[in-house]
C-alpha cells in the first residue's frame, strides 16, 4: 500500500523537502526512516523525541558492530563462521516535556496544529508542533536536528518551547543506550530484518555527569569496538540545569522552570561521539576522544547548509514538468549523500546508516550501484570505498584459500571483512561479487585517469579477483571455459552451472587483469587470462534465441503465476528448493549483465532477452526495477522504463516492499542515479570515450544533471529534440552520441535526435500454469 503518494495532504510534493503536514497514528518507524538524518558515518533515525512517539528509534555509526559465533545446525568445513552486527549507538534523541505537570506526546496530548519536514537543501529536520495543554496553555515545541559534515561525529539537537502565557515547564533531555533495550527479534519472521543479541552488548567504561555535561562510553563485549560520547547542554535563558544523571544505559540532565509568554525557552544540545579506528589505537578513553569533537549547535547547522549548498551545485538532478518525480528524485539523491558523504575509507552499508536492516553489512551492491554515482559525483569518495576493499585483501586471500581458490575472494557480506553470510547458496556461492569490484574499480580508472590507483591498488584488486576465477573455472572438454556451483545476483536460483551474469563479469574482469602492466603478471598468467575470457561459456538457448541465465534454466518448470500477490515476496512464503527448481527471478540477472558489459551484445539480444525475463522478474529485490527500467529505455519500451523507474523512486517513499522501518534501501536509491542518467540520458562507459544514447520519456520536458569526468564538470541538457552538453571547467572532452563523435567544450553544443523507433515486444510461446505449486499448497 502507498504511503507518501497516498496523502498528498498530509505528504505535499514540495520539491525540496518532504513534509508531514499533520499526524495520524501507524506507520512510525517507516517514517523515522524516510526522515532520518545521517553522513555516512553517523546516522540518526526521523523518530519524535517523546518516548511513546517513537516505534524503532534509533542512532548508528557506519562500521561500529558487534561480533558473535555463528552455531550451524549442520556444519561443514568452510562455512562462515563469525556473525557481525550494526550497534545501536547511545542515543541523543531524546526529551520529557512536562507543561503544567502535563507530559506531552502526540500519543495522549491535544494537537492543534503539526508540522515535520526534513530539508533537502539544508539538511536540517524540523519538527513543530502546537499543543492545547489541559492547564489552558498553548505551547508551542519546535525541534531541529543536524549532523555534522566537517565534524563528521557531531549531532546537534534544539529544542524551543514557546507559549501564550506563563506555564510552569518540565524537560529532561536524555541519552538512552538502545542496544541493551529488551525488544523484539524480527529476524525470525523476515530474514531481510535485522536480529539482536541475547546477552548485553555495550559494557559501561565511564559514567561521568555534572552541571548539563556527559562524558560516556562503552565497549562492545565480543568484538572489544570502542565508542564514545560528549554532550553539552546550553539555553537561552542561561537557565541552570536541576539535575544531571549519568549511567549506563540511561543518562539525563533535567531543567524546571517558568516559561512567559513572548520569551520562548531553546535548549541546545551538543553531542559528538567517537569510534572507530582512532579511538580503538588511542590510549584516551573514547569520551575524551569525543569531548575534543565538541562543536556548538548553531556551527553543525552552518556545517550542514555549507555541505549541502556545495553538493547540489553539481549533483541535483532535474526533470522537467514532474514535481511529483522531482521531490522523489532529490530524496532518493539526499539519501545518497547521507550515506556516502563522510563515510571515508569504510564500506557503505545497504541501509546506510538509516537503520539496522541487513545487520549493517557491505554487500556487492556498493561496487554495482552506488560507486557509479559515486564516480561521477565524488570520486574522492569513490576511490575512498575501493581503497576499504583493498584493505580486506590479506582476509580475502585467507578465505580464498577456505575455498580451494587463488587470488582473493571477497566475503559475500560483511563488515569486519570476514565473510558473515550463515546461508552460502545465496552467500559465499555469489562469487560475482569479486567481479563487482574489478568492474567498479576499472570504471572508476576509466573516469577519472587515476593512474597512482592504476598502478597500485586498482592493479591489486585486478589482479587478484582474476587469480580467483582463473582456478575456480575450468576449460572443459568443449574447450571452453566454464564456471560452475555458483549463484548470480538472481537469488531464486543458486548454485548453479555456467550463470551468464558470473561468466560475462568474470570475462571483463580477466580482460581487464590481462591488460594491466604489472610485474606480479607473467607472460604464462597473462595468456591463461585472456583465453579463459575468449572461450568462456555463455549459454544460449537456439529454440528461443535468448542467452539463458544458466546452463539449465530453460528446462525449468515455469512458475504458477496464478500465485496470489499476498505470497510475495516469495522467499517469505516458499521453501527455497520450492523456488530453485522453477522459472521465476527475484531480480533482474541476465538483463543486469546486459547493461553492464553493453558492448558484449547486440540492439536485438539485448532486446530478446528483455522480453523474455522482464515478465517473469518478481521484483522482491529492489535492486531490479531500476535496471529493468535502464534496459526497457535502451531496447524501446518507454513505457516500461517509465513505469520501473517510478516503482524504483517510490520504494522506500511509498514502503512498497514492506520492510523502510529497517532503514532506506540504498542500493536502490543508487539505482535512482543510474536509472536516469544511464537509462533516460542513455550514459554508457569504458568505452573509447563516453557514449549518450538518450530516451527521454514523453512525459517528461527535460532532464538535466552534471557528471565528473576526467578533471571535467560536464553539463547535460536533454529535451524532446535534443541532447545540449557543455564542459563547466576543465578542459574540451570528446563524447559519442549515437556514433557521432563531438568535441564538447565550454559553450553549449546543442546536438539534435532523431526520433527512436520502438520495436513491436518480442512474443515467446508460453504454456499453461504448472500443476505442481498447488500440490505444494495442499501438502503444505
Amino acid at each position: 500500500m502507498a504511503l507518501i503518494t497516498a496523502d498528498r495532504e498530509r505528504f505535499p510534493d514540495t520539491p525540496w523537502q518532504l513534509v508531514e503536514t499533520h499526524h495520524e497514528p501507524g506507520n512510525a518507524g517507516t517514517l523515522e526512516t524516510l526522515f532520518a538524518l545521517g553522513n555516512g558515518h553517523l546516522g540518526i533515525r526521523g523518530a519524535h523525541w517523546a518516548a511513546s512517539d517513537a516505534e524503532l528509534p534509533g542512532s548508528f555509526i557506519n562500521g561500529l558492530h558487534e561480533i558473535w559465533d555463528i552455531k550451524h545446525a549442520e556444519n561443514a568445513f568452510g562455512f562462515a563462521r563469525t556473525g557481525q552486527r550494526i550497534i545501536y549507538i547511545p542515543d541523543a534523541n531524546n526529551f520529557t516535556v512536562i507543561i503544567d505537570g502535563e507530559t506531552l506526546s502526540l500519543a495522549e496530548s491535544d494537537v492543534l496544529d503539526y508540522r515535520r519536514a526534513v530539508d533537502f537543501a539544508t539538511g536540517i529536520y524540523e519538527c513543530r508542533v502546537t499543543w492545547h495543554c489541559r492547564s489552558g496553555a498553548t505551547v508551542t515545541t519546535t525541534e531541529r536536528r543536524a549532523v555534522g559534515f566537517a565534524s563528521r561525529g557531531s549531532l546537534g539537537i534544539s529544542l524551543e518551547v514557546a507559549s501564550d502565557r506563563e506555564i510552569s515547564a518540565d524537560v529532561t533531555s536524555s541519552v538512552i543506550n538502545r542496544q541493551d533495550q529488551p525488544v523484539e527479534d524480527h529476524s525470525a519472521h523476515d530474514p531481510r530484518r535485522a536480529g539482536r543479541h541475547a546477552g548485553r552488548v555495550l559494557l559501561p567504561v565511564r559514567t561521568d555527569g555534572g552541571d548539563g555535561s556527559l562524558r560516556l562510553s562503552w565497549q562492545a563485549a565480543e568484538s572489544g569496538q570502542r565508542v564514545g560520547m560528549a554532550v553539552d547542554h546550553w539555553t537561552s535563558t542561561g537557565q541552570q540545569c536541576f539535575e544531571t544523571v549519568a549511567g549506563e544505559d540511561d543518562s539525563s540532565v533535567r531543567y524546571v522552570l517558568a516559561v512567559r509568554a513572548g520569551e520562548p525557552f531553546r535548549l541546545e544540545k551538543s553531542v559528538s561521539y567517537a569510534a572507530g579506528r582512532g579511538v580503538q589505537d588511542s590510549e584516551h578513553d573514547a569520551a575524551e576522544t569525543a569531548e575534543a569533537g565538541l562543536r556548538p549547535v548553531e556551527d553543525i547547522f552552518t556545517e550542514s547548509r555549507e555541505h549541502y549548498r556545495a553538493y547540489w551545485a553539481t549533483s541535483d538532478i532535474v526533470v522537467g514538468g514532474q514535481p511529483q518525480l522531482q521531490q522523489a528524485i532529490r530524496w532518493n539523491l539526499f539519501q545518497l549523500a547521507q550515506a556516502t558523504a563522510r563515510a571515508d575509507v569504510a564500506g557503505i552499508p545497504a541501509k546506510g546508516v538509516t537503520g539496522s536492516g541487513y545487520e549493517g553489512h557491505y554487500f556487492w551492491d556498493q561496487e554495482v550501484y552506488l560507486l557509479p554515482y559515486l564516480t561521477y559525483t565524488n570520486p574522492d569518495a569513490a576511490r575512498q570505498v575501493l581503497e576499504f576493499r583493498h584493505d580486506m585483501l590479506p582476509a580475502a586471500k585467507i578465505r580464498a584459500k577456505e575455498l580451494s581458490v587463488d587470488g582473493a575472494l571477497f566475503p559475500w557480506r560483511t563488515i569486519n571483512g570476514l565473510e558473515a553470510s550463515a546461508y552460502y547458496a545465496a552467500g559465499t556461492a555469489q562469487f560475482h561479487i569479486a567481479a563487482a569490484i574489478a568492474f567498479a574499480t576499472s570504471r572508476y580508472m576509466w573516469a577519472t585517469g587515476d593512474e597512482a590507483f592504476r598502478e597500485g591498488m586498482g592493479a591489486e584488486l585486478l589482479i587478484e579477483t582474476a587469480r580467483m576465477w582463473a582456478s575456480l573455472g575450468f576449460f572443459g572438454k568443449d574447450g571452453l571455459f566454464h564456471i560452475h556451483g555458483v549463484t548470480g545476483p538472481d537469488e531464486y536460483t543458486a548454485v548453479v552451472n555456467d550463470n551468464l551474469y558470473t561468466n560475462v563479469m568474470a570475462r571483463f574482469n580477466l580482460s581487464a587483469a590481462a591488460a594491466v602492466e604489472h610485474p606480479a603478471i607473467d607472460d604464462a598468467e597473462r595468456q591463461l587470462w585472456v583465453q579463459a575470457a575468449n572461450r568462456m561459456q555463455l549459454p544460449f538457448d537456439e529454440d528461443l534465441e535468448v542467452y539463458s541465465q544458466d546452463n539449465d534454466f530453460m528446462t525449468l518448470e515455469p512458475w504458477d503465476w496464478t500465485t496470489p500477490r499476498s505470497k510475495y515476496p516469495l522467499l517469505l512464503h516458499f521453501h527455497p528448493l520450492v523456488i530453485y527448481r522453477h522459472q521465476v527471478l527475484k531480480q533482474a540477472d541476465t538483463v543486469l549483465a546486459m547493461f553492464l558489459q553493453w558492448q558484449d551484445f547486440t540492439a536485438e539480444e539485448k532486446r530478446r532477452a528483455f522480453d523474455f525475463y522482464d515478465p517473469i522478474t518478481t521484483g522482491d529485490s529492489t535492486l531490479s526495477a531500476c535496471v529493468q527500467g535502464i534496459m526497457a529505455a535502451e531496447v524501446g519500451h518507454p513505457e516500461a522504463a517509465l513505469d520501473h523507474f517510478t516503482n524504483a523512486a517510490f520504494i522506500d517513499l511509498d514502503d512498497t516492499h514492506g520492510n523502510t522501518i529497517d532503514g532506506v534501501h540504498i542500493a536502490s536509491t543508487g539505482g535512482v542515479w543510474s536509472s536516469l542518467v544511464c537509462g533516460f540520458a542513455g550514459l554508457r562507459d569504458q568505452g573509447h570515450m563516453p557514449f549518450f544514447d538518450p530516451r527521454l520519456p514523453a512525459e517528461w520536458d527535460s532532464l538535466t544533471f552534471h557528471l565528473k569526468v576526467r578533471g571535467r564538470l560536464l553539463r547535460v541538457e536533454l529535451d524532446a529534440g535534443a541532447l545540449t552538453l557543455s564542459v563547466r571547467s576543465g578542459g574540451p572532452l570528446d563524447v559519442d552520441v549515437r556514433g557521432r563523435i563531438l568535441r564538447v567544450g565550454p559553450e553549449p553544443l546543442r546536438v539534435v535526435l532523431e526520433p527512436f523507433e520502438c520495436p513491436e515486444p518480442t512474443v515467446f510461446p508460453g504454456g499453461p500454469p504448472t500443476a505442481s505449486l498447488p500440490v505444494v499448497h495442499a501438502l503444505g
